[in-house]
């Protein structure tokens, strides 16, 4: 087809070519029984049509929570990130507003968008008022309200004006208003401040002339906000902006039934089976984190979008296999963790965690890298999960490990097991060139002889098999156990231990110690090949002293001694 062409300024510029039209696209199934095939959900609420699913009223506790809402109380649901915050106050507000439960007005309202406004206070309050008007409209169908949402002036007055707008909308109704407030950590700065404070001013109205309830919902307990108000001389907590919260409640991850129910939601619509290996495996590898656990799913069972071919069930291999996956390609999930390890205060918890050392960090470190969810909830402290304790090494190692040359085939024995002696003999050369440097310039110099050890086998080990790590915190110790297959069936488990020895502690008690829990670590995972890496960081001592090779025995294990 020619047609004219039309230049900028508006006249004739001679004749176009125009591309031939593409052909119409297939229509969609008209049937109203099409059903879309449900798949294991990592980004945003649960959709129930689309999405396998533990229903999230199930991971609440529901009677606690409806007892808040009738007492007319202020609380806050708090968790990491990616653990089901949104979908289960969106389930929360669907019972609240329908149902038996349906004697209230309950929206839900994200505050994120607030967040550009940083220390504008009116700006932040202008874009609260449009989520206002969204939910108002949408939600609880009620166009006055949104309408005086939407013309509202947040500038004027900005500090009153989210307390003016909830006294219009909560003496609208006879029925009380329940305010579900999403991503409130979001907010930064005077714009927090001045939401806490218009909530606690408005709180003696309620229920007739203020939400009766109101959830603030975010990664961290309102208590532990340390919020730098541009327009105050002083930090100012959460816990003195906000101090009418009843009560603070933490959704925690997925129990091992739930997920073993989830992963059955699969096996029943598809037929693909897992192994019970692998079940084990990915209860064990995620501790029922949800984004983990579907994500380790999601990569085991679809490709492009679709179910994998359905053959053998899948084993833990194929966990080991999609972990990896995630772990390559830097998932946001996971980047965004990684990315937190710049921050003084979740080094201050990590690094000894890292290195074994004492702790030497603050309850408030603990508490914030605990709602953050890099570390368990519960003591002793540990990492929340085995992936995430493989991914903070090696988040912290990977411009060292670019640097590894890549490894010839000389690591692997003629029957394909992995010789292990040569690859530490191999580290223990590298570690004399290159460790005095990189150790100097890591953030985390307290655990950097461990980190490079990590690093040299990871570069190694990774592309066949896999290293599963433990830490001990005050033990001076990391444990490390080597896998590596041989054939569909067999695999090779070695076990690493690492030692420190610093000013003051003894070489040979140090290595004693080495030798007991490298004995332990052996018998616990089943392994009669073991090794102890000692890394004496006293000062003075020669290179030609702190290198060297012994075969030891310790009660019938024998366990070869490296010094780096």
């Amino acid at each position: 087809m020619v047609s004219d062409q039309v230049s900028r300024d508006g006249r004739l510029a001679g004749p176009m070519t125009l591309p031939p039209r593409r052909p119409a696209l297939p229509a969609l199934p008209a049937s109203s029984t099409f059903t879309p095939m449900r798949k294991f959900n990592t980004a945003g609420p649960i959709r129930p049509a689309l999405d396998y699913h533990i229903p999230p009223l199930e991971r609440l506790d529901l009677a606690e929570v409806l007892e808040l809402i009738r007492d007319e109380r202020y609380f806050v649901l708090h968790a990491p990130r990616q653990t089901g915050k949104t979908s289960a106050l969106l389930a929360l507000r669907g019972l609240l507003n329908g149902g038996t439960v349906g004697e209230y007005r309950c929206a839900y309202v994200n505050v994120e968008p607030a967040q550009t406004a940083r220390e504008d206070v009116g700006q932040a309050m202008g874009a609260i008022a449009a989520e206002i008007a969204r939910e108002a409209r949408n939600t609880l169908g009620d166009p006055e309200m949104a309408e005086v949402a939407d013309r509202f002036d947040t500038t004027a007055r900005p500090h009153s004006a989210l307390g003016t707008l909830l006294d219009t909308w909560a003496r609208a109704d006879p029925k009380p208003l329940v305010l579900l407030i999403d991503e409130i950590d979001a907010m930064v700065g005077d714009s927090l401040v001045s939401v806490l404070r218009q909530l606690r001013a408005g709180y003696t109205r309620r229920p007739g002339g203020f939400p009766q309830s109101v959830v603030l919902c975010g990664v961290r307990d309102v208590r532990d906000y340390r919020i730098h108000a541009g327009s105050e001389k002083e930090i100012i907590t959460g816990g003195s902006a906000f101090n009418i919260k009843a009560r603070s409640l933490r959704m925690g991850d997925f129990a091992r039934p739930e997920v073993e129910t989830l992963l059955g939601q699969h096996t029943a619509e598809t037929g693909q089976e897992f192994a019970p290996g692998a079940v084990r495996a990915v209860w064990e590898q995620t501790r029922g984190q949800p984004w983990l656990v579907n994500a380790l799913a999601l990569e085991m069972c679809f490709s492009a979008g679709m179910p994998k071919e359905i053959g053998r069930p899948l084993s833990e291999r194929d966990v080991f296999a999609a972990r990896e996956a995630l772990i390559l390609r830097r998932e946001t999930h996971l980047d965004q963790l990684a990315d937190k390890l710049r921050e003084a205060r979740v080094r201050r918890v990590i690094e000894p965690l890292l290195s074994g050392g004492d702790a030497e960090y603050g309850d408030r470190d603990r508490e914030y890298v605990r709602d953050l969810g890099l570390v368990a909830p519960d003591p002793p402290l540990r990492f929340a999960n085995p992936i995430y304790a493989e991914v903070v090494p090696r988040e912290l190692t990977w411009v060292l490990q670019d640097r590894i040359p890549e490894p010839a085939a000389w690591y692997v024995r003629p029957d394909g097991g992995l010789a292990m002696d040569r690859l530490l003999a191999a580290f223990q050369d590298f570690f004399r060139q290159n460790s005095e440097h990189w150790i100097r310039r890591a953030q985390y110099t307290e655990a950097g002889p461990q980190l490079v050890l990590q690093a040299f086998l990871h570069r190694v080990v990774n592309a066949t098999g896999r290293i599963e790590r433990e830490y001990a915190l005050g033990s001076r110790r990391v444990d490390l156990l080597v896998v590596w297959p041989r054939g569909e069936e067999r695999e090779d488990r070695m076990v690493v231990e690492c030692k420190l020895v610093k000013e003051g502690r003894s070489l040979s008690r140090t290595v004693d110690e080495g030798l007991e829990q490298s004995r332990r670590y052996m018998d616990i995972s089943g392994t009669d090949e073991g090794h102890l890496v000692v890394f004496d960081l006293r000062p003075g001592r020669s290179w030609a002293e702190r290198v060297y090779r012994k075969e030891r025995d310790r009660q019938g294990a024998r366990i070869t001694v490296w010094g780096a």
